[in-house]
């Protein structure tokens, strides 16, 4: 074990053999056994391995195992120092084996620690992207819990921050490869992460690579098999893959196959959803992201068959009049409820999937089918106006702060929501029904119109759903507000059905 004077003479001797500074092999390893020694054997130590590493590079794996050493050190001021100094092991074939150590030392509580290996790794990774890609994913698919988390969350947020010359399309293509594999087994939050760092590479913005994530997407959302409604871990991943391939459809991309899953297999199991999410509305949740996709269906095989099971699930939001007794009164104990938030997302959807067969509703359906829907469609738009009514009263005058105490928050949506059915509802009451009106759904973010643009009525604002930003929010943190369904009559005050009907 060399003491701290061993150490200075033997760095000296380093120091001034200048280009002959590799035939000095003993020396070196002096300066290697200084690891061994006590705080102040190791401060130097810390400091004189890496500055001669690449003169020896027999001795590499042994210097990197000493340096390693220094990074597990008792004192802190050593560790961070060892830490800082890694990037200078990183050279050649020994690259690799220091981004797998800077990845397992993300696992450091001091946050000190934490940022040094951040700033080491994105060092090394504009040395050389592929090797350092290969420490990242050998601990993402072998390491430890927390090496894994930490080091998904790496790549998650500083991908973005290199520069193009670092991430080459080859890079690019390392990481969608090396993704898939990890992607064989995830959880839901991983999922997510990967998904944001896919859909931010440069490769995948065309539509070519939008496609190819949509096909990640279904493969990780099972859609070969048969859904289990009762299975939460089933719904759930369901419900995670599709909100992070609605940010991927467009004119270009389609949502065909999801949209078909979602009307062949969840519509009809609506009321047995089972969700780990407590306090989440897994129904409207479902029906949100079905009217998100529906705007951007291709050619669809079974078009027929899922315009039908829309139809019927719709129908069960939309209910007939209450009968009338001889008085005149409500024949039955309750009036029908009418669940706005629901019918907002199924009447969308149907309506979307309605302009690819416009014939649906005339020559599709018996007449006494046809003729029960318009009764609930007449019925449901006189319920409707009652409430635009109250919603556009209670509202009268109030800007700024007063829109958002959470009461006026709540009528502010429900308006929306209202709005947008009735403008649908008008469409389908036309003879024959027209599908041509367009709605922003009410917890979608409304299009500022640009200057020249030709602003459209309230109730016909915009047209497909917004595109959202590649790097979609995790879980439901894209929603802004999410309101209850179908409750806003507890704000506003009950009314008479029976009386806004009969006053027509």
């Amino acid at each position: 074990m060399p003491t701290v004077e061993e150490l200075y003479r033997n760095y000296g001797i380093l120091a001034d053999a200048t280009e002959q500074v590799g035939q000095h092999k003993d020396a070196y390893q002096v300066i290697l056994g200084g690891v061994k020694g006590s705080t102040k054997e190791k401060q130097l130590a810390v400091q004189f391995i890496p500055k001669f590493f690449k003169h020896f590079p027999e001795l590499a794996d042994s210097a990197i195992n000493a340096q390693l050493d220094l990074c597990e050190d008792e004192d802190v001021s050593i560790r961070r120092q060892a830490i800082k100094e890694l990037p200078q092991f990183a050279t050649g074939e020994n690259l690799p084996r220091v981004a797998d150590i800077l990845t397992q030392l993300l696992q450091t509580d001091d946050s000190a620690e934490f940022n040094l290996v951040n700033n080491a790794l994105l060092s090394i990774f504009k040395m050389d992207a592929k090797g350092t890609l290969g420490g990242l994913f050998s601990q993402i698919l072998q390491g430890e819990d927390i090496v894994r988390e930490r080091a998904i969350k790496f790549l998650s947020t500083k991908l973005k921050t290199l520069p193009d010359e670092v991430l080459t399309k080859e890079v690019e293509e390392l990481i969608l490869t090396e993704s898939k594999k990890v992607l064989e087994d995830v959880t839901g939050e991983e999922f997510v992460l990967f998904m944001k760092i896919l859909s931010g590479l440069k490769s995948l913005q065309t539509v070519s690579g939008r496609q190819q994530l949509v096909e990640l997407v279904a493969e990780q959302a099972d859609l070969e098999q048969t859904f289990s409604p009762s299975d939460p871990d089933c719904v759930d991943r369901l419900l995670q893959c599709t909100r992070q391939a609605v940010p991927l459809f467009s004119k270009n991309v389609h949502s065909t196959r999801f949209v078909t899953y979602f009307c062949e297999q969840v519509l009809p199991n609506l009321s047995t959803l089972t969700t780990p999410v407590e306090g989440l509305d897994i129904q409207l949740e479902v029906l949100k992201l079905l009217a998100e996709m529906s705007s951007f269906c291709g050619d669809m095989e079974k078009l027929e068959t899922n315009l039908r099971k829309l139809f019927d699930k719709l129908l069960e939001y939309m209910p007939l009049p209450p009968e009338e007794a001889e008085n005149g009164e409500n024949a039955g104990n309750e009036e029908p409820k009418l669940q706005f938030s629901y019918v907002e997302c199924l009447l969308y959807s149907f309506h979307q999937l309605g302009r690819k067969l416009p014939d649906f509703l005339t020559a599709k359906l018996n007449a006494e089918k046809l003729k029960d829907f318009k009764i609930r469609l007449q019925y449901f738009a006189r319920g409707l106006q009652v409430y635009i009514r109250q919603l556009r009263l209670a509202l009268q005058g109030k800007t700024g702060e007063a829109l958002k105490t959470e009461e006026n928050k709540i009528k502010v949506v429900a308006l929306k929501i209202t709005n947008n059915i009735n403008v649908l509802i008008k469409d389908l009451f036309h003879i024959p029904p027209s599908y041509k009106s367009t709605v922003t759904l009410s917890w979608k973010p409304v299009q500022k119109v640009e200057i020249g643009q030709k602003r459209t009525s309230e109730d016909t604002s915009s047209g497909s759903p917004p595109k959202k930003s590649p790097g979609g929010p995790k879980r439901d943190a894209r929603q802004i507000y999410n309101p209850p369904s179908g409750k806003y009559s507890s704000n506003l005050g009950n009314f008479s059905y029976e009386r806004s009907l009969q006053g027509k």
